[in-house]
Order: C-alpha cells, then sequence, then structure tokens
C-alpha cells in the first residue's frame, strides 16, 4: 500500500514558525502519512515546535528545498554546502530521515547557456560532501529534475542518475515530478521505467499546479509507469492553493486557485488513492 504525503504549500503559501503546528495537524487530520515541509530558511527554521507537532499528531516529516539566489551551487559552491549543512541539521533535529528537491539550484537562475562539465563537476563535488555529512546523520539525499524554465541544470531524470555515477553513490534517489516530467521526459512511463530503483520519490502534480486530474498530465502514464517499474516510494501531493511569495517569481504562479486548500488536499488524496488502487498500487481506502 503506498504512502501518501503532501507538500505544506498546498495547505498554506507560506511556512514559519508560527504556521507550522497548524498545517502539521492539517495534513495528519486529512489522512495524510506525511508532511513534505520547505526549508528555505534554515536559520530561521524551529526544529523543535516541528518535531513537537509531528510527534502530537503521529505524523511523519521530509524536508525539501531549493537554494536561495545568493547560494546557487555553481555559482556559491561554499556557501550551498553551508546553506545545505544547515538544512540536514534541521532534518536532524526534527526526526526526518530525507532532505530532497532542488538541492543544487536557485530556482529561476538561468545562464542563457547549458550546463558546462566544470558546473556538473561543481555540483558533483558539494554533493559528494552533503552526501557524507547526511549519510552520517542518516538523512538520504534526493535530487528533483525540474524543467528548462527553472533551471538550467538537471531537467530530467538520466540527469541525475547520470550525477550520481559520477559521484560513485547508490543511496540517493530521483525525486520525480510529474508537473516537470510533462514538460521535460519523454513519457512519464519511459522516464520511470528508466530509472527503475532509483525513483524513490514522485510528486503528483497537475500541469497547471491544481486538483490532479483536471489538466493534461496524462494519469494513466504515470500510474503504469509506476506500477510496471515496480515503485515502491511515496505518492506526494503538490497542488498549490496559495502562492508562496519566495518562489512566486520561479514557479510564476500568479493566479490564485479556484479551490481552498481543505478541498484542494481531499479531491487529490481521494484521486491519487483510486489511481492506485486501479494499477494495483495499493487500495482506495483512507
Amino acid at each position: 500500500m503506498p504512502r501518501y504525503g503532501i507538500h505544506a504549500f498546498t495547505l498554506d503559501g507560506d511556512w514559519n514558525n508560527q504556521i507550522a503546528p497548524k498545517v502539521i495537524a492539517q495534513a495528519a487530520e486529512l489522512g495524510f502519512d506525511f508532511l513534505e515541509i520547505p526549508i528555505l530558511k534554515p536559520d530561521q527554521f524551529d526544529s523543535a515546535i516541528v518535531a513537537r507537532a509531528l510527534r502530537e499528531n503521529a505524523i511523519e516529516g521530509v524536508a525539501s528545498l531549493c537554494l536561495p539566489k545568493d547560494a546557487h551551487l555553481p555559482f556559491n559552491p561554499s556557501g550551498a554546502l553551508t546553506f545545505l549543512k544547515k538544512a540536514v541539521d534541521r532534518v536532524t533535529e526534527f526526526g526526518g530521515k530525507q532532505l530532497l528537491g532542488c538541492i543544487y539550484c536557485n530556482l529561476g537562475t538561468l545562464t542563457k547557456a547549458p550546463p558546462t562539465e566544470e558546473e556538473y563537476q561543481k555540483v558533483a563535488d558539494v554533493l559528494g560532501e552533503l552526501h557524507h555529512y547526511a549519510t552520517a546523520r542518516a538523512v538520504q539525499l534526493g535530487i528533483e529534475p525540474v524543467n528548462r524554465y527553472e533551471t538550467y541544470l538537471y531537467n530530467i531524470g538520466e540527469q541525475a542518475a547520470k550525477l550520481f555515477k559520477a559521484m560513485g553513490v547508490d543511496d540517493m534517489i530521483i525525486h520525480f515530478d510529474t508537473y516537470h516530467m510533462n514538460i521535460e521526459e519523454q513519457s512519464f512511463s519511459s522516464a520511470l521505467k528508466k530509472a527503475g530503483k532509483l525513483a524513490g520519490y514522485i510528486h503528483m502534480s497537475e500541469s497547471h499546479r491544481g486538483l490532479p486530474g483536471e489538466g493534461t498530465v496524462d494519469w494513466d502514464d504515470v500510474f503504469s509507469g509506476l506500477k510496471e517499474a515496480n515503485y515502491t516510494g511515496p505518492l506526494v501531493l503538490e497542488a498549490f492553493a496559495a502562492i508562496n511569495p519566495d518562489l512566486i517569481g520561479a514557479t510564476c504562479l500568479w493566479r490564485p486557485s479556484k479551490y481552498k486548500p481543505v478541498e484542494l488536499a481531499t479531491r487529490g488524496l481521494k484521486f491519487l488513492r483510486e489511481r492506485a488502487e486501479k494499477y494495483g498500487l495499493g487500495p482506495a481506502g483512507g
């Protein structure tokens, strides 16, 4: 049976220490197994508050991030590493086991040129050092390929797999996202099957970032690909009911959702459960 997660920004467009307990409680009440928590500002992140709220609501937490503009990894390797180590520390402190997302770039930073071998080497070097740091703290790292309009570095799963090979690691995972896959991959199923066991996490996100099933994502191809790839990771709802001020420029979310957060979460979870049952990934019940 799949585990179901939800990104915090589906429930609230912001994340801070005051909002955290409410969002965590809401995710648990709606029936999710875990909450994906953004660590965009590690210095301001109160791990104790998060740990307590997770414990009180009997729900797990994983973390994701993108780098701030001044720590875009190829431009500032040392700054990126410092930021990422702080993020790993926050994950460890609240009891999380994964740090995922765009740990290699600032979303929206583009060079108007393809990535260079020197840039790829800097990413491999920094993430190699981060891998040692995270592994010692029992935190697994995941790479999220995103579309060409948000980064020039890693757009498809095959590129992430190549990075892992260059790093010489076999315990990092590809963090897929159907929104980005819809733009970049040849097909959902082919990308998932090619990734195989490296596919460890997936954002279930519609083409317009809204309610799954109301856009152009080929969900039958997504779920058949998951089935054929023997995917055992979680299914994570990522839809944006509100606009996050730190990410609006990169994600270009200029229009608010027509759905309230709770409706988006409830209907989105129902959709994922029904499709998972249809394709033999697990029952649709709560």
